[in-house]
């Protein structure tokens, strides 16, 4: 017993040691087990899947030096086809028809347009041509060789020259020696034809500057053309009074479709220049018309204004000028 009793006590000092071993290893700091475990963790933004994530910008949007063709342009937020059609001093006819726009009002932010016609489609565009009257053709000629000659020989076999001498291998001789530096006419000997001379081509293209501009309305100017704010002129007026063309040209849109314009037309006078008509309150022409210079084309009016008015731009490929620079002093 006193052996088991022995074993029995050794066992209960072995547990209170170890007991008092785990307590003590229980009052210190935790070992940092997870650094060694678990690896740092990469932020999630580094692995984000999605093109439209918000912490990208989408590609569609963004253009690069160099990026965009000469000729075209890249769609941006805002855009419409006329808008982007005035900015480049073009009709929103064609633009549509350059681009096969089905629907002048679905374009995309990030669509390529191509806002200068093609050299190709330019090239094939109709023009006036005349063509020259053809000179007569040629008399046919063939000397009188050995294998030239076989079928002219035939005939001359039976038909001696002048029907003078008798057919016979010495006369035959004499005359292929006599006529080898001539010629045998085959046709009828044809009067000479001057031919006409040919017109030249003529391409109806506008110049590109205007000889005058007239004033589009009487009233007195209430706000200038300013560079990078104001685009033109505010011309003063009541509701009703007549809007003029300044210039002779082609009526390319009449719409409403601009913000901050109101009812506008826009005539496109040459392969240079546009002018605007804006806040009309009735237009009286339309798109594809051609108008004189001075023709009542609207009536003032303040659509999209705070009073009535006419504003007027004058834009050379595009851009806004100061009329003032074109228009008579008064």
């Amino acid at each position: 017993m006193s052996g088991l009793q022995g074993r029995c006590m050794a066992s209960m000092g072995a547990g209170l040691i170890l007991a008092w071993l785990l307590t003590g290893c229980a009052s210190q700091s935790p070992a940092p087990v997870s650094e060694r475990a678990v690896p740092k963790q990469v932020e999630t933004t580094t692995f984000s899947s999605s093109p439209s994530s918000t912490m990208a910008p989408s590609s569609a949007n963004v253009v690069t030096a160099g990026t965009v063709p000469a000729g075209y342009y890249i769609v941006k937020k805002g855009d419409t086809l006329y808008s982007i059609a005035l900015e480049h001093g073009q009709s929103y006819r064609d633009l549509a028809a350059w681009n096969s726009l089905e629907n002048p009002n679905k374009i995309q932010v990030g669509q390529q347009l191509r806002i200068q016609q093609a050299e190709a489609d330019a090239a094939a565009a109709p023009v006036a041509v005349v063509k020259p009257i053809a000179a007569p053709a040629a008399v046919e000629t063939r000397p009188l060789g050995s294998a030239a000659a076989t079928a002219d020989s035939e005939i001359l076999k039976r038909e001696p020259k002048g029907g003078k001498l008798p057919y016979s291998e010495e006369a035959l001789a004499k005359l292929q020696k006599a006529d080898s530096a001539t010629v045998i006419e085959l046709k009828p000997e044809a009067k000479s034809v001057p031919a006409e001379k040919p017109a030249e081509k003529t391409v109806p293209v506008a110049p590109d500057e205007i000889a005058e501009w007239a004033w589009p309305a009487a009233g007195k100017v209430i706000g200038n053309f300013v560079e990078g704010s104001s685009k033109g002129l505010d011309i003063a007026g009541k509701t009703g009074e007549p809007v003029q063309a300044a210039a002779a040209g082609k009526v390319i849109l009449v719409s409403s479709a601009l913000r901050g314009y109101g009812n506008f037309v826009i005539i496109k006078h040459s392969s240079a220049y546009l002018s605007v008509y804006a806040h009309n309150s009735r237009i009286l022409v339309k798109e594809e018309q051609v108008v004189s210079k001075g023709q009542k084309i609207a009536e003032i009016g303040s659509s999209d204004s705070d009073q009535p008015k006419l504003h007027f731009e004058i834009r050379h490929q595009g851009k806004p000028v100061d009329p003032l620079k074109f228009l008579s002093a008064r």
